[in-house]
């Protein structure tokens, strides 16, 4: 099968670029012939009006549909993975495959099909007010911090949805979980359309740690959405147990300079410094107050027969399960999750049941092999059902 992908690359190196690269490698590794269309959004600094560039082709390229429509021609795909379209390459491009009589997967990697920024937040809150074809609130909101921003923001998905260009264009969507699966529904999107495919995480040679464990961990960016002030509150409450965080903290220099002794930043890990960190961790806590799209983390940790504590909201329960593979707490609730910390850390014949638990969950559920299954099933259907697929 000839695979043609279509990524714009972020400014830097994000858990989506890892996907896509690993989406290639399982793919070329199964003897099917992978294809690129790539731009990146780091060189935007480097052409001349690339932010007013930029902004424009968001919404609607015209260089992005003569280059796809002349690769298609050339090239006569069987199938076309979209995965991110912003802000260089845009949903302009999907007619041209229908045209060329392709068949259009799309990755949903975030919530962008319905909500302008992809989080559903704004201004550190849960936020769907863009549901319903009211894309505009994302201005009047100015949910980026910038009217140029939002503005351009709001226009992308004003006119893709006008345009009818992911209705119309793509045959199937690939989302990572049932929760998301259900908001592209709740916005008009054929359920005979949307398949569940999560992430993958490679366990071979992951073995599970046997050691009790000296610390509770967070892994992941420490930025507000991702709930670290309520991580902070909690180590505060239990200042007899040892906390440790592993991600940039650019973005809360304040926080980090102001949370208490015992719990200590190490910034970003390279690959084998965060396996000695999974390893040596009794638990991980996810504390996100947004809806998240997947948490890699999770996975990571449960391969290592780890257990983890997650906020009830957005797809987190549909990862862990709660009292099996972890446990759940009231999002942004300092006092509730100390507490859940404090029985789960007192507890470590529990942890590493529920981490036995989360880890034949991960190695059933996450690996490159039922991944590749699912991916193929797709592809499969997106081909039986023609470009564009059912209206």
């Amino acid at each position: 099968m000839k695979i043609f992908m279509v990524h714009n690359t972020y400014g830097k190196f994000s858990g989506e670029e890892a996907v896509v690269a690993g989406q290639k490698k399982l793919l070329a590794e199964n003897g099917h012939e992978v294809l690129s269309f790539e731009m990146s959004s780091a060189n935007i600094p480097n052409i001349r009006f690339g932010k007013l560039r930029a902004f424009f082709s968001g919404i609607y390229s015209f260089s992005s549909r003569r280059q796809i429509r002349k690769l298609l021609a050339e090239h006569k795909p069987d199938i076309v993975h979209i995965h991110n379209l912003f802000p260089l390459i845009s949903p302009s491009i999907l007619p041209e495959c229908k045209k060329a009589g392709v068949s259009v997967v799309m990755a949903v990697h975030n919530y962008r099909l319905v909500c302008p920024n992809g989080l559903f937040m704004t201004k550190s809150r849960v936020c769907e007010k863009c549901r319903g074809g009211r894309e505009y609130w994302c201005l009047l909101k100015n949910c980026e911090g910038s009217l140029f921003k939002s503005l351009g923001y709001f226009l992308r998905n004003y006119v893709a949805r006008k345009g009818k260009f992911y209705l119309d264009n793509v045959t199937m969507y690939g989302c990572l979980t049932e929760f998301q699966k259900h908001k592209l529904i709740a916005e008009g999107f054929a359920p005979d359309k949307i398949a569940v495919i999560p992430n993958m995480v490679d366990g071979s040679g992951i073995k599970r740690s046997e050691q009790t464990g000296e610390y509770i961990g967070f892994v992941g960016r420490i930025s507000p959405e991702k709930g670290v002030d309520t991580l902070v509150g909690a180590a505060r409450k239990l200042p007899n147990i040892k906390f440790k965080a592993a991600g940039a903290y650019d973005r809360m220099q304040a926080l980090v300079t102001d949370s208490p002794e015992n719990l200590r930043f190490k910034g970003h890990l390279n690959k084998d410094k965060l396996s000695e960190f999974y390893s040596k961790c009794r638990f991980i806590v996810f504390p996100s107050i947004c809806y998240e799209t997947f948490g890699l983390p999770i996975v990571e940790v449960a391969l290592r027969g780890r257990p983890v504590i997650v906020s009830r909201i957005g797809v987190l329960p549909e990862i862990v399960e709660d009292g099996l593979t972890g446990l759940l707490f009231e999002p942004g609730n300092a006092e509730d999750l100390a507490e859940k910390i404090r029985y789960l850390w007192d507890r470590p014949e529990l942890c590493q049941k529920m981490g036995h638990a989360g880890r034949e969950k991960a190695l059933r559920e996450y690996s490159p092999e039922k991944y590749y299954e699912r991916l193929m099933a797709v592809y499969k259907k997106a081909i039986e059902l023609g470009a564009g697929g059912p209206n």
